[in-house]
């Protein structure tokens, strides 16, 4: 499944450079962007090429995306131009709440899967609404964005800060409670790696399996620290095993001297990890 990649590597659609570059990426899913970046006098030509490569690439085993506009600045008539292209997912910003997602559906065609920025305080505080039909799968957290509209600093976007590992903590959470992906911010200084690999590491201890990125670096990363765990996989088969031969035996709560007490919650969780790495 298409949906299952680990790293999202943004591309503004007016540099035609980099579009040509694209089949010769590592990156699991392009973010084909038409919003930040592209000016307003660029976006026309940009919406040309977005279409023009998304036809030239469709046999290509990448998930394509494409961020739009914001509706009334632009997106609709984006997305209505794009629908024929057939992208894998269409991502909308600045949605406020359930009634915003219900119009975007009216305009993105049946196959096209629905992403949403989470960047606006109301979309924030309405987040666990807004999956209002299966084809809503994908949530990406625009901190830059959202930190703004509640007029909180940028500077809270740091390692130690409390504030931010509470709202990765609650975004994370809230969208695995709906059923849908949760992709962890961009990271905009790209020639930081040092920092952005800390904050990649977090995130997999946090318990994301996804980030957006903006350069072949940041996206080599996030797929060598998000990909396959030999460790993780071997413990989760293990304690599989242990369990469902203990299972045959009427018994379904013991302790292993490798590890510990095991019980079927336990074995639910080992099951989730080999889920989990199966399906990439």
């Amino acid at each position: 499944m298409k949906n299952n990649f680990l790293d999202a590597l943004m591309l503004s659609t007016h540099n035609e450079k980099h579009l040509k570059k694209i089949p010769h990426l590592e990156a699991q899913c392009i973010m084909l962007n038409l919003e930040d970046g592209v000016s307003k006098e660029q976006k026309p030509e940009a919406l040309r090429l977005c279409g023009e490569y998304l036809y030239k690439y469709k046999d290509l085993e990448k998930m394509f995306v494409v961020r739009v506009n914001a509706l009334d600045d632009g997106g609709i008539e984006e997305i209505k131009y794009i629908n024929k292209f057939k992208p894998d997912a269409i991502r909308v910003p600045k949605i406020h709440d359930k009634n915003d997602v219900k119009r975007v559906l009216e305009l993105v065609d049946v196959g096209i899967e629905l992403h949403l920025s989470i960047e606006t305080a109301s979309a924030w505080k309405n987040m666990s609404e807004l999956r209002v039909d299966k084809r809503v799968t994908t949530f990406y957290l625009g901190v830059l964005d959202l930190f703004a509209d509640m007029s909180l600093s940028h500077s809270i976007i740091n390692l130690e800060n409390p504030t931010m590992t509470y709202m990765l903590s609650h975004f994370l959470i809230t969208c695995k409670s709906i059923g849908v992906k949760p992709v962890s911010f961009v990271y905009q200084d790209y020639k930081n790696l040092d920092e952005f690999s800390r904050w990649v590491e977090l995130e997999k201890i946090m318990g994301f399996c996804a980030k957006g990125c903006i350069s072949p670096k940041q996206s080599e990363i996030i797929q060598n620290t998000f990909g396959y765990d030999e460790v993780e996989i071997n413990k989760a088969k293990k304690i599989i095993e242990l369990f469902e031969a203990s299972e045959k035996e009427g018994v379904t709560g013991f302790v292993d001297e490798e590890f510990g007490f095991i019980d079927e919650p336990i074995y639910k969780g080992a099951k989730v990890v080999i889920d989990k790495y199966q399906n990439k």
